[in-house]
């Protein structure tokens, strides 16, 4: 059950949307100000990773200018493939 997560683009509120049946048909509408104008946002992530050992090499993150603003990538610590 996937969790989804919108901003309103009338007053600015985030929501998230559980969504316990893909069939099922869901009206979107802003809980603070019933606007319907709602656009769908990427939402972000929380991870612990270690190996073990009591150190971790973290996550790390290299941000530039792309075509579209700023890209972010990031480096998880782990086994590559």
């Amino acid at each position: 059950m996937p969790i989804y997560e919108f901003k309103c683009l009338k007053c600015q509120k985030f929501i998230e949307l559980l969504v316990m049946n893909k069939d099922d048909e869901i009206e979107l509408r802003c809980p603070e100000c019933s606007s319907k104008e709602l656009e769908r946002v990427l939402s972000t992530t929380s991870y612990s990773m270690g190996n073990g050992s009591g150190k971790s090499p973290g996550t790390k993150a290299q941000t530039r200018t792309c075509g579209s603003g700023t890209c972010t990538t990031y480096e998880i610590p782990g086994p590559t493939r």
